[in-house]
């Protein structure tokens, strides 16, 4: 943690340089000077800029946030859909939120429970073998994924880049074989500020790769695991049900392979055991802070409570909820009444098919016509930089009083992006609701994201803090604002 933290105070040095280039690189970010919030804004009373500053302070020296997250992360533990943890997780995010006085419903749905079973992996055939030995591969199960037979299977490994790669081989050099998609991470891209971009460029291997493989006839598909930090550590993950094992090996493994195939025959044995057991009663916690003039119109505020099993997701994706729990408490502390009913949502089952987001969608969009807006965060715990948005030109513009008073500690940048900036606020955007997504500095995000290292050590509590004050800030400004955000 020590030397996580004194990275982070060697970047926040660099903040105001590095913010600079990235406006000036994007038209479509805005950032506001250095004057002070105008009250005389029509839609920000003098009150209610005041409050929002109140509101900033208190946040950035309160560790609320952080406590939430210890208790989901290093008491409950990993809360994958379905088990046991994640039913615990939501009954101890209702408990506390009905502690701070709001109006507590947990909805149920209905999840999928996928469990990890056995996995190894090793090379039994490979060009230059010494005999009588092999050499371990480091795999992980990904979601969804069927099992082997418990002795596993033994099949010659075709390495492909791409799914073209994979096209031009066609059936008959494919069937029968495990398929590995060796597509790298763009370590390049996730350093320069262009993760999601990396991120987007590669899972598609993940979320597709086996579908693909299997309907050439391969026996089971791996992928080069989908993030940074090549450590020897799998990134696990959700893939599409295709009937046969599906995996992710650590990136070097991914080239060892990859290099001796270049060689000759390559040839494993993969134990994958997981089970798809029965689908089970999961919830999303829903709880309201009453708006005291507009109790029907509603701003949501939300991160996703279940994570995968590997680690015991801190950064994906219990800062989310932690953070969305500290708008409510905040208010509460300072007796701050919104005008409009803040939302505190705790997502179930965003990673295995957001089945939270598509009952929420079932039981509540008839009231969508009333969602004055919805925030998401669900990009880690790292210094916020601002929002990405989808919403109007008009929308942005009545955000700049908010940005003046973010601006302090650097989280003031808009940007708008053309997709939902949240998976579990996406029906919400698609029906036109103006849609945040927390902007978090994400050039370590997926060192660590959907592995083992996800843990608590990961989160910075003063970065923790800044990203609470982001939310409240935003939450309570579009909660109070004189009209609603223009769609």
């Amino acid at each position: 943690m020590k030397g996580r933290r004194k990275l982070s105070g060697r970047i926040g040095s660099r903040l105001p340089a590095i913010l600079l280039l990235i406006t000036f690189l994007d038209p479509n970010l805005t950032a506001q000077g250095t004057s002070r919030p105008n009250p005389s804004d029509s839609a920000f009373s003098p009150e209610l800029i005041h409050d929002l500053i109140t509101i900033r302070d208190a946040a950035l020296a309160d560790d609320y946030a952080f406590r939430q997250v210890a208790h989901l992360t290093e008491n409950i533990g990993p809360r994958p859909s379905g088990s046991a943890q994640a039913q615990q997780a939501a009954q101890y995010v209702a408990e506390e939120l009905r502690k701070l006085g709001l109006e507590v419903r947990l909805e149920e749905v209905k999840v999928p429970h996928w469990v990890r079973g056995g996995e190894t992996a090793e090379l039994v055939e490979y060009p230059g073998q010494v005999p009588k030995t092999s050499q371990k591969i480091v795999v992980t199960a990904l979601g969804g994924s069927t099992a082997t037979p418990a002795d596993g299977i033994t099949a010659e490994v075709v390495v492909v880049r791409n799914f073209e790669e994979l096209s031009a081989l066609g059936r008959s050099k494919v069937a029968g074989k495990i398929v590995l998609f060796n597509f790298p991470f763009d370590t390049k891209k996730a350093a320069a500020g262009y993760a999601l971009d990396a991120y987007g460029e590669a899972v598609v291997y993940r979320g597709a790769g086996a579908k693909t493989a299997a309907e050439l006839g391969a026996v089971a598909s791996l992928v080069r695991s989908v993030g940074g930090a090549e450590y020897r550590l799998p990134h696990t993950g959700f893939s599409t049900p295709a009937g046969i094992p599906a995996g992710a090996v650590a990136a070097e493994d991914a080239e060892l392979v990859s290099d001796l195939a270049a060689q000759g025959k390559v040839r494993m044995r993969l134990v994958l055991t997981p089970q798809s057991l029965p689908d089970t009663t999961g919830y999303n916690v829903v709880a309201d802070l009453r708006g005291s003039e507009h109790p029907e119109q509603v701003v949501v505020v939300s991160g996703h409570l279940d994570s995968w099993d590997l680690g015991t997701g801190a950064i994906d994706d219990g800062a989310g909820v932690a953070v969305a729990m500290e708008t409510a408490q905040l208010l509460q502390t300072l007796h701050l009444r919104p005008k409009r009913t803040i939302r505190v949502i705790a997502w179930v089952d965003e990673e295995s098919g957001g089945r939270g987001r598509q009952a929420y969608s079932a039981a509540h969009s008839a009231e969508f016509a009333n969602h004055v807006a919805a925030i998401e965060s669900d990009l880690g715990a790292d210094h916020p930089l601002g929002f990405n948005v989808k919403m109007s030109a008009q929308a942005m513009e009545a955000l700049k009083p908010v940005q003046k008073i973010l601006e302090s500690f650097g989280a003031n940048l808009i940007k708008v992006v053309p997709f939902s900036p949240g998976a579990d606020i996406s029906s919400m955007s698609q029906a036109g609701v103006p849609a945040l997504g927390i902007m978090q500095d994400g050039r370590t995000y997926f060192n660590y994201h959907h592995t083992a290292a996800d843990t608590l050590d990961k989160i910075d509590p003063a970065e923790l803090r800044e990203n609470a004050a982001a939310m409240a800030v935003m939450g309570y400004a579009l909660a109070c604002a004189a009209q609603p955000l223009p769609r």
